[in-house]
């Protein structure tokens, strides 16, 4: 306990705690706002679940950009010129894991999950990706 204890203090004075609590509540936000162009497109079966993750993708990094450089990571160190293209290699990333999970989990050929399974890991794997490459590489 006293370890992890240490961990948080040392994560607050470097100024990462802070970061993560911020990066957390606006990628939450930009998770929020891809489920909610992804579900209702793949769940009513307007367009495929590959089709409803591009529309989500780009709406979540639109808002992703803005938040993050604006709030979670503000101050962190890098110039603007060096985060828009930066941030844009990330959010291709995300797309590419995002994507693969979309593929994985609902692809006919492979496990053939219901169109929200994918959710799941977009929610808890792809967000500790992206927050470890925009804290070292974006903003950092």
């Amino acid at each position: 306990m006293t370890a992890l204890l240490r961990q948080i203090e040392t994560m607050r004075a470097s100024g990462m705690l802070g970061q993560l609590i911020r990066f957390g509540i606006a990628g939450g936000i930009a998770t929020a706002l891809y489920t909610a162009v992804y579900s209702p497109l793949a769940g009513f079966r307007i367009t495929s679940e590959q089709v409803a993750n591009l529309a989500g993708y780009f709406v979540a990094m639109g808002a992703g950009y803005v938040m993050h450089s604006k709030w979670s990571f503000k101050g962190h160190g890098a110039q603007a010129s060096q985060t828009t293209w930066r941030f844009f290699v990330v959010s291709l990333v995300s797309l590419a894991v995002n994507t693969f999970w979309v593929w994985l989990l609902t692809d006919d050929a492979v496990l053939n999950g219901p169109w929200w399974w994918p959710l799941i890991p977009i929610l808890f794997v792809t967000p500790l990706v992206t927050f470890a490459l925009n804290r070292i590489w974006v903003f950092g």
